[in-house]
């Protein structure tokens, strides 16, 4: 019965295959099996031999063909016995693949299709995402340490790495770059109130709901900016330390990105990023279900993609966080959408209008359904997420250091 099924849906388009699942009349079971067949299809599509598709993504304008360097790596050049030549390493081929990416990536400007970020996952009632996530809203990674944590529990546990890892102290300035419904920015204002913290998001309905929960909760540390941050620029060297969320995936030039931050960076500031990433191969969402219904003009990263970009800020620690952590905080996501469809609905009709509410449920359900199975591929070990935490040289320091150095040879 399901290869029927199966073959049915590979013969549908994207227009019939959309109405079938926002219809809803797919089991999960079913779907998680239609998932997991398509994450497969996806690996064997960022595994050399690239397909033709793939390709093209990472040929732009001043970047040499990946399709000619590919040529040259066919031809063995190496000989195991006498006789007997290597065949092309395929590690080579992920390699050129990846320098053509980043290459790319520097012709592109910092973001595309924002207006459709925007409208897929954050300009929506808060009423969706406060049934749908947990209690401090984290529309993000949360971290399960030992397995059991709830939700709200685990979602702390993230927020705590982050201070941690940012070395967040009173008296500092901190940025959240994307600070979504709030999660860091409230947490952190509320545990150090000697920070001064600044949010900055694209969203007028998450300015509304942080500003009215600061001042609900009394906290007067905590300031929200609204802008594209393709084109704001933030007071120069004011922040001691900034956060980034799960933006970096909705980015295209990351040269441009981290030139922004290094510049709003005091020098010795820092920068933690997280994001989601492929383990090895980034690659972009052309084309399916998820580009087209929630991440359009995303870019799923590689873990190592930010240590490609380090000509304004400098790596000093980089972390892997299994994929089974996002898949937890999918599933509980998924748990919450089941159980309050009826407390959403009204803040769907408001986001979508009452003809697409139901529709919209189902997307979501579906949402998270992929995310998850795809953070749980191989044991969460091929999709994750990675912390990466960057500084900003200070010049009086490498000059001072210079300067002792010499004096130690004299």
């Amino acid at each position: 019965m399901f290869a029927f099924v199966s073959k049915i849906i590979d013969n549908l388009n994207d227009t019939w295959c959309d109405s079938v699942l926002d219809s809803g009349v797919l089991p999960h079971a079913v779907l998680r099996v239609f998932i997991r067949r398509e994450l497969r299809r996806r690996l064997n599509e960022i595994t050399p031999p690239f397909p033709e598709k793939v390709i093209d993504t990472v040929s732009a304008k001043g970047n040499p063909s990946l399709k000619a360097k590919l040529e040259v790596l066919a031809s063995p050049k190496i000989a195991l016995l006498p006789g007997v030549l290597a065949p092309i390493s395929k590690w080579s081929e992920t390699l050129a693949y990846k320098m053509n990416f980043f290459e790319t990536v520097r012709h592109q400007p910092i973001a595309i299709e924002t207006d459709a970020a925007n409208r897929q996952n954050y300009e929506i009632a808060t009423g969706i995402m406060a049934n749908m996530l947990g209690p401090r809203i984290k529309y993000s990674c949360s971290y399960y340490p030992t397995g059991n944590e709830t939700l709200g529990e685990a979602e702390e546990k993230m927020l705590d790495l982050y201070i941690e890892r940012l070395g967040l102290r009173p008296g500092m300035r901190f940025l959240d770059l994307g600070c979504g419904w709030g999660a860091a920015v409230l947490y952190f204002a509320e545990k150090i109130p000697g920070l001064e913290v600044v949010g900055f998001s694209n969203s007028r309905t998450q300015k509304e709901y942080i500003d009215a929960k600061a001042k609900e909760l009394g906290l007067t540390n905590v300031r929200i900016i609204t802008g594209n941050c393709t084109d704001y620029e933030f007071q120069p060297n004011y922040f001691d330390r900034a956060l980034s969320v799960e933006l970096f995936e909705h980015m295209k030039n990351y040269e441009g990105l981290m030139a922004k931050m290094s510049r709003a960076l005091r020098p010795g500031g820092q920068l933690l990023v997280h994001h989601f990433c492929h383990r090895t191969t980034p690659y972009h969402y052309e084309d399916g279900w998820m580009a087209r219904t929630f991440f359009t003009g995303g870019t799923m990263p590689s873990s190592d993609l930010l240590l490609y970009f380090q000509k304004d800020l400098v790596i000093k620690k980089h972390w892997w966080i299994n994929g089974y952590h996002y898949s937890r905080s999918l599933e509980h996501w998924l748990e919450n959408t089941m159980a309050r469809r009826e407390k959403m609905m009204p803040h769907l009709t408001e986001t979508y209008g009452e003809d697409m509410a139901f529709v919209w449920h189902n997307r979501w359900q579906i949402f998270h359904l992929a995310s998850s199975e795809m953070f749980k591929t191989d044991g969460g070990d091929t999709w994750g997420v990675t912390h990466a935490l960057f500084e900003k040289p200070d010049p009086e320091a490498v000059t001072l250091g210079a300067v002792t150095m010499e004096a130690l040879e004299i």
